[in-house]
Order: structure tokens, then sequence, then C-alpha cells
């Protein structure tokens, strides 16, 4: 028996909700970590794959039968039917750090697409409530190209962010050794 690091769930998991994703690896990894920290998925909109049985199976997704996933063809459909307490959206277009967001437990995660991110209109909707994660400038770089990352991979983005939330509402306080 490999004995592994745990935290106890939370009451009220974290809703992590994707907007159009395009690429099935990011989803997939994402799925991982929602099935690690027994956060919901909620894919939003039209998918750029499929997620039926055989479609997971054939992608070796041996662990997805532990993701408590949903999927819904809007956010208003996802907010009516879900009814989190708070939505916060995250994206590179804000200058608001997600550090500074005050997660709460049962909180959704709005993130954008790969390719485009979310909407000018979703974050104008959501003015107060959207949240970015810092990357460094390099104002001594000889190129502009090389200045700055545009963004982070989606997984990633989903994992940092999370796992802050996780750290903020104490989930990350009782770890222990457990199967």
């Amino acid at each position: 028996m490999t004995l592994r690091l745990r935290a106890p769930a939370l009451a009220a998991p974290f809703n992590v909700v994707l907007v159009e994703p395009e690429i099935p690896q990011n989803t997939g990894n994402i799925g991982r970590l929602c099935a690690a920290t027994q956060s919901k998925l909620h894919l939003v909109g039209r998918l750029g794959f499929r997620v039926d049985e055989h479609a997971v199976r054939r992608a070796g997704l041996d662990y997805w039968h532990l993701v408590d996933m949903q999927q819904h063809a809007s956010l208003d459909h996802f907010a009516a039917s879900c009814r989190p307490p708070r939505t916060l959206y995250f994206s590179g277009k804000t200058s608001r750090s997600y550090l500074d967001a005050g997660f709460r437990p049962g909180d959704a995660l709005v993130f954008g697409k790969e390719s485009t991110g979310l909407d000018a209109s979703v974050i104008e909707r959501a003015a107060g409530e959207v949240f970015a994660i810092p990357t460094l400038y390099r104002p001594d770089a000889p190129d502009e190209k090389i200045a700055a990352v545009r963004s982070l991979n989606l997984g990633n983005a989903v994992a940092i962010v999370l796992y802050e939330a996780l750290r903020q509402v104490g989930a990350l306080d009782a770890v222990s050794l457990g199967e």
C-alpha cells in the first residue's frame, strides 16, 4: 500500500467552469485536477471534442468516472441550474490578481477557451469579479516578442487558481498520509 498526502473534502466543493474548451488534453488534465480536489467540472457551450464514454476510454482517461461533470448550453444555463454562491472569472485582460480574489467554498471559477479566453461581453458583465494570474515582464528584453508571455496554458491556470482557492479556504490545513 502506498500512502499519499491527503486533505479532507470540502462540504461545498469548488465549481470549475470551462467555457468552450478546445483542446481535449487540457480538459482531461483539468478533469483529473477536479477529481483529485473533488471539485465539480462544468463544460459550457460548444466543445472542440467529444466527452462520451467511447471518446474518454479511447483517450485513456481511466479516472474520468471520478469526475463530477456537467455540460451546459451557456453560462446563463450554468448559473440558473447550479446557483453557485459566487462566480469569479479569470482572464489575462484585467488588473486584479487572483491572489486578491478572497475565495469561498462553493465558488464557481470560470475560465475561457484556449485560443481567445473569455468573450469581452462576459468580462464586461462580470466587471468586479474578474481576476488574472500575473506573468513576469522583462523590460530589458531586446525583442518585444520575448518580453512577456501572453497567457498561461489553461490547465496550468486552473491548477494555480484552484489550489490557491483551496489554500485560502483552509482546505489544505489538515493534510495527512492516507490511502
